[in-house]
């Protein structure tokens, strides 16, 4: 039997303001990058409640999507080095727009994060060769171009949360 093949799944917060795009500055392997206040969805928790933690853990501000941008899949591959194998993953991202609350004081930004910025569309544009992925643009495009799908498309059964919760799937 051979394993079966499985994305990474992820979460990403649109989050425009005057015209000006949210994003976080992170290190990664590949030097400083930019992204959107984005991470890997977590064992128990739906889309909704993954976008809102991460955005949370990586800019200080509560989040609330109000909306589904889009669903997007990208593949990301990095040459073995000598401290690393190589990887070869494929991402499938869930990207929201909403609501930007409150700076939460007392925080720390995530393990990673440098700091939190705000660009114009075309500074974001400007700036592509430092973006942590292409979908950092394409999530912005999408926005700016009006693209927005009901939150009601988006369902998360029961059981999901029973994984956390030490209940029994049904």
């Amino acid at each position: 039997m051979t394993d079966r093949w499985k994305p990474s799944a992820t979460v990403a917060a649109i989050i425009e303001h005057q015209g000006k795009f949210l994003l976080v500055e992170e290190h990664t392997p590949e030097g400083l990058r930019l992204n959107n206040p984005a991470g890997h969805l977590d064992e128990g928790e739906s889309l909704l409640h993954g976008c809102a933690r991460e955005t949370l853990e990586e800019t200080m501000h509560l989040f609330t999507p109000d909306y589904l941008v889009g669903v997007y899949m990208s593949r990301f591959q990095r040459p073995a080095s000598a401290d690393q194998q190589a990887q070869d993953v494929t991402y499938l991202r869930f990207a929201f727009g909403g609501t930007l609350g409150a700076l939460q004081t007392g925080r720390r930004l995530d393990t990673g994060i440098v700091r939190t910025l705000w660009l114009s569309p075309d500074e974001m544009r400007a700036s592509a060769e430092r973006h942590r992925s292409p979908l950092v643009l394409q999530c912005m495009e999408d926005y700016l171009r009006g693209q927005r799908f009901p939150l009601s498309l988006i369902h998360t059964d029961a059981s999901i949360s029973a994984l956390t919760s030490g209940h029994p799937t049904p």
